[in-house]
Parts: structure tokens; C-alpha cells; sequence
């Protein structure tokens, strides 16, 4: 097993995942029952990126506010807040990182209800959680995080979907293996793509909405394989100062599907390209977006903007796993890291 074959192995994880949608009735059925007023969030590295598409997710779809938890208040600080009212969650595909377990133990503390989303059902955070959403993604052995993250990315969209009884939402999963498989197709082009940023030593890459998340977890990717300075932001905050260090051939990497966002970042693309130059990689089921990219990867069309994170992070897995090997880098053994990281 590799992390090539693992990329191509989401769709069978989505698949076995969406086949547990009974359970996860089941426990949103118990999280309503308890009323949370917000939902408290506590994960690292993917699956904090993973975090991120919820705190969008559940506030558009729930109406619940979400709020990204400060391990270290409860760890090194031993001060944690006040989480009366709270849902609790702890996402950590391992389960094993003692800081997430701590912010579950607290919740259980104060009386909230607590959920783990995780891959393994016996780790020390499902222990401690009331409610466990395995995401049945199945062994990992990649350092490096691709089926796990958008499992844990399927499990909130379902999460979502049965919490707010929502027939149309519930049918539109059932579209995503097949959505992921028709983008794996794209494996050779993408390989050949990367072949031109084999120099490139930083980029930015960006996203907005829902695929803030994106953004994150595509310049996460660039950082822990191919060692690039790669730095995330949303087409918003970008403008805000930062883009003062695009100049010509200055490499972007863009997430641009449609919805309610795109014309805002398709604005930025515009001066991007147009006035700075800009060397783009834009990932996008939009022919505008498309059309300004020197490197364009097409999405299938159909594709809902909730559920896009989804879908559109597999390109961008693939970008960074040929990328890598294009710079003479072992994707398999990256330095530094190791595939758990119990962080205190």
C-alpha cells in the first residue's frame, strides 16, 4: 500500500462510509435530543483543516456556531473555558493525540456531550467520547493524510445532512464516489502538470467558503511532501496585504468551483493573472476560472458547493504526490514527520 494507491482508494472509503448512514442517524438522533446551542471543536493538522469545513458546514446547513478549540488552555494551561451547552468533538484520524483526548475529557466534565470522529474506534479519544463516528476509511499507511481526511470530510456532510433531516442533501451523497472516481481519471494529466513546478520553491494557495478548508489542507500537503513554503489563504484575506508578494510568475494554486463564492475569487484570479502575471493552477468546475489558469484541472459538473471539499482536494492530493516525485522527493518517507503525532 502507497499513498498513490490510497489516494485512489476514496472512492471504496466513501462508499463503505455512506453505507453506515443508519448509525449515524442514530447518533444525530441523540445529539438533538441533548440540544446543543454550538458545537466545540478540537483536532490538528487534517483534521483541523477537516475542522474548518465545518465550522462552514454546520453553521450554513444547522445554524449551529462552531468554534476551533485551544488544545494547550486545557493541557498546559489547565484553564479551560466554560463549554455549558457545547457538542464536544474531538477529530483525529488516529485518535491518539493526548492535547484532542483532553478537550473530550473536560466536555465530559462539564456535562456536554461529547463526539469522536475518527478512524480508529479503540483509540484513547473514542474512549472518551459518547458518541463514536467511525470513518471506516480503512488501514492508512501513508504518512501523509489523503482517504482519512475526506472520510472525516464525508462523516460532517452526512453528520450534517441526517441532523437536519434533509432528503435532498442525504441523495446528493450518494453521488460522491462516483464524482471521486471520475476525477482520479485525471491521474496522468495532473502528473504531467506537476512536471512544471518541480523548481517551485513557495506558492500560495487559495480558497474561500467551504473550501477554506481546501486551501489548508492543499498547501499542508505541499509543506509535508514537497517541502515548499506553501501558505493558505481566502481569496479575501489574500487582498488584505499579502498579495503584495505575487509578482510575475509568482505560482498560485487555486480552488475555484461554482457557488456562492466563485465570482469573489474568479475577481481575484482576473487580476492575478491579468495585471500580475501570475503562474495559476486553478481547480474548478467553471470554464471562466479555467480559462485563466496556464495549469487547469477540471472538475465534473453537477458537483454542490458543500459538497465540493470533497471532491475537489483529490486533484490537489494528486498535484502534490507527482509533484514530489517530479523534485526527486520520496513521497512515502517524508522527513521530519511521523504518521502519528501525539502533540500535549
Amino acid at each position: 500500500m502507497s499513498l498513490h494507491s490510497e489516494i485512489h482508494e476514496q472512492p471504496q472509503a466513501f462508499r463503505r462510509l455512506l453505507s453506515a448512514r443508519e448509525e449515524i442517524q442514530r447518533i444525530t438522533d441523540e445529539v438533538q435530543r441533548r440540544a446543543p446551542s454550538y458545537a466545540f471543536l478540537a483536532a490538528r493538522g487534517a483534521s483541523d483543516n477537516a475542522a474548518r469545513y465545518a465550522n462552514y458546514l454546520w453553521g450554513a446547513y444547522n445554524r449551529l456556531p462552531v468554534a476551533l478549540a485551544t488544545p494547550s488552555l486545557f493541557t498546559y494551561y489547565n484553564q479551560p473555558p466554560s463549554l455549558k451547552d457545547a457538542l464536544v468533538v474531538g477529530i483525529s484520524q488516529s485518535g491518539q493525540s493526548p492535547d484532542i483526548v483532553a478537550v473530550l475529557e473536560e466536555g465530559r466534565r462539564q456535562g456536554c456531550p461529547t463526539l469522536a470522529i475518527t478512524n480508529a474506534p479503540g483509540s484513547p479519544l473514542a474512549r472518551c467520547a459518547d458518541f463514536v463516528l467511525e470513518i471506516l476509511a480503512g488501514p492508512e499507511k501513508a504518512v501523509a493524510a489523503t482517504k482519512t481526511y475526506t472520510a472525516e470530510l464525508l462523516a460532517m456532510a452526512m453528520f450534517s445532512a441526517a441532523l437536519a433531516q434533509d432528503g435532498t442533501r442525504l441523495a446528493e451523497l450518494e453521488h460522491v464516489p462516483a464524482w471521486s472516481a471520475q476525477i482520479l481519471e485525471l491521474d496522468g494529466t495532473i502528473r504531467d502538470m506537476a512536471q512544471r513546478f518541480r523548481y517551485m520553491a513557495h506558492c500560495v494557495a487559495i480558497g474561500r467558503g467551504f473550501n477554506y478548508a481546501t486551501a489548508f489542507e492543499w498547501s499542508l500537503k505541499l509543506k509535508e511532501l514537497s517541502y515548499i513554503v506553501a501558505e493558505p489563504y481566502s481569496s479575501a484575506d489574500f487582498q488584505h496585504g499579502p498579495i503584495a508578494i505575487v509578482e510575475r510568475g509568482f505560482p498560485v494554486m487555486a480552488v475555484a468551483p461554482g457557488g456562492q463564492t466563485f465570482d469573489s475569487v474568479l475577481e481575484l484570479l482576473k487580476q492575478l493573472r491579468q495585471a500580475y502575471k501570475a503562474e495559476l493552477v486553478v481547480i474548478s468546475d467553471q470554464p471562466e476560472a479555467l480559462e485563466l489558469a496556464q495549469s487547469p484541472i477540471e472538475m465534473p459538473s453537477g458537483i454542490p458547493e458543500w459538497l465540493s471539499p470533497l471532491l475537489a482536494i483529490i486533484p490537489a492530493q494528486l498535484f502534490c504526490y507527482h509533484l514530489t516525485q517530479a523534485r526527486g522527493l520520496d513521497p512515502e518517507m517524508p522527513r521530519s514527520i511521523q504518521k502519528i503525532t501525539e502533540t500535549r
